[in-house]
């Protein structure tokens, strides 16, 4: 398995767009938020979400090759986690968006501390991946880390172009809907772990 052929490409790719979908969502209320969020802001949430794809798998990788045990244990709890993070976040959006309907300005809308907590959120289920690629070489699953990361990178910007679009045509209700829709994903993530 530890060979450098285009099916390993492809199915990095692939893997990076099937996990990139919660961050994409994500960013998407992100740019409905923020509707004038500069491109250097944009760049540095779209890079804290890909931080976080490149961090879990390889973390979820170290923990199948040393405590396996505990590993499975938690995985459990990992959709409770995603969650009761995106509802905190976007019920707080949702709470600050019903309560300031009437102001305009959303120049700060994403905090720091907000798009960690997302982060988090939206990579936790990454986790797994280390079991997928626990066959791999270290330098094989940090290169697939990586193309998640990347992956990511590019759709969250888009993520976050599309929600600024349309932010600025929403106004103030852009926030209501971007706390909705982080909600939805954490409901949707929840959902999904029962289902499959």
């Amino acid at each position: 398995m530890n060979t450098w052929n285009f099916m390993f490409f492809l199915n990095s790719l692939l893997m990076g767009v099937g996990l990139a979908m919660d961050a994409f969502s994500v960013s998407l209320a992100n740019g409905l938020s923020e509707p004038k969020m500069k491109k250097k802001k944009m760049c540095a949430v779209a890079g804290t979400f890909s931080g976080f794809q490149i961090l879990m798998p390889l973390i979820g990788w170290i923990c199948v090759h040393t405590v396996v045990e505990h590993f499975r244990a938690f995985e459990t709890v990992i959709p409770w986690i995603a969650l009761a993070l995106l509802g905190y976040i976007g019920g707080k959006m949702l709470f600050e968006g019903i309560k300031n309907n009437n102001s305009q300005d959303n120049s700060s809308a994403v905090s720091f501390k907000a798009l960690i907590v997302q982060g988090i959120a939206t990579a936790i289920d990454a986790l797994s991946v280390g079991f997928t690629i626990s066959e791999y070489k270290w330098l094989f699953a940090l290169v697939e880390a990586l193309i998640i990361g990347l992956v990511t990178f590019v759709i969250c910007l888009a993520g976050l172009a599309i929600g600024k679009k349309f932010g600025t045509k929403l106004a103030g209700k852009a926030t209501i809907l971007g706390g909705i829709i982080l909600i939805a994903i954490g409901i949707e993530i929840f959902v999904k772990a029962f289902i499959s």
